[in-house]
């Protein structure tokens, strides 16, 4: 098993890098959070998840643990291959997947390319035990549905019909970002 190679980045592009190991190139498919996190550096130390199958071998990367054991976490369900395990990765930072399986928020899944009810539903149901918290989107949640209360009450409705509400939306989509 390989666990890391450490290098120089040869190439990169947002879905594969080439690490320099000793006059060895690796060609590894990475993430497009794992991209950003090293696209400007030209050495890296990447972590690895080397997958055999019938008919090939492939290397994964990412540049953080708690990426890669996301990873293995989503590879565990039956129906999610490396690819699409990246595919989601790509989509949402490690944090935020692992808060939208913790939450159960199956529409969110849903919004990924690639992944539809049944896979979203499987996933959630395997792994939102097992899948870490991340309190700092947690508290953001809580201070956008605070916010959120709290404006829609200026605006004349009542608390105990708007609560229930938000919670659900939060529960269902995730809670929407404001920053760019």
């Amino acid at each position: 098993m390989i666990y890391y190679v450490n290098g120089k980045i040869e190439e990169i592009t947002p879905s594969f890098v080439v690490i320099d190991c000793g006059g060895v190139g690796y060609f590894i498919k990475i993430s497009l959070y794992t991209y950003n996190q090293i696209k400007d550096k030209k050495d890296a130390k990447i972590l690895t998840h080397f997958q055999i199958r019938e008919d090939s071998q492939t290397l994964f990367g990412f540049d953080e643990k708690k990426e890669k054991d996301l990873f293995e976490l989503l590879i565990s369900v039956s129906g999610v291959g490396g690819n699409t395990a990246l595919v989601m990765l790509s989509a949402l930072p490690p944090a935020e997947l692992s808060n939208a399986i913790q939450r159960q928020q199956i529409g969110v899944l849903k919004g990924i390319k690639g992944i539809g009810a049944k896979i979203s539903e499987r996933i959630v149901l395997e792994l939102k035990d097992k899948v870490e918290a991340h309190e700092e989107n947690v508290v953001q949640d809580d201070t956008l549905k605070k916010d959120a209360i709290t404006a829609l009450v200026n605006m004349g409705f009542t608390k105990a019909v708007i609560e229930p509400k938000l919670t659900a939306i939060l529960k269902d989509n995730g809670a929407i970002s404001l920053s760019p």
